[in-house]
């Protein structure tokens, strides 16, 4: 029997390849539509350039604060939504992509 790891978000990290990865995946759906979304390309090629400049522990220590930030707002979001099940709210977050 394998022994699952458990998940802990504040030992989430990315490589700078996994994020240079996401920023290229978010901007070959954002040139789809590039007048749209100009704006958007913009500033997400800026990201990309600043990923690429910065140290792979500085990055780590940033985007553990950006995780944990995240899973702190679905928290309360989910916890203020009353009549809305938690699986669908996800449902909703997994389609999204």
């Amino acid at each position: 029997m394998v022994k699952k790891k458990s998940f802990d978000p504040d030992k989430l990290v990315l490589t700078k390849n996994e994020i240079l990865e996401f920023c290229d995946r978010v901007l070959k759906k954002w040139e789809k539509n590039p007048v749209k979304n100009r704006n958007n390309i913009l500033a997400m090629s800026a990201v990309k350039t600043s990923v690429i400049w910065t140290d792979d522990e500085s990055l780590k220590a940033i985007w553990s604060e950006i995780f944990a930030w995240i899973f702190e707002l679905l928290y309360e979001n989910a916890m203020s939504q009353d009549n809305v099940e938690w699986g669908n709210v996800m449902k909703k977050l997994k389609n999204k992509k």
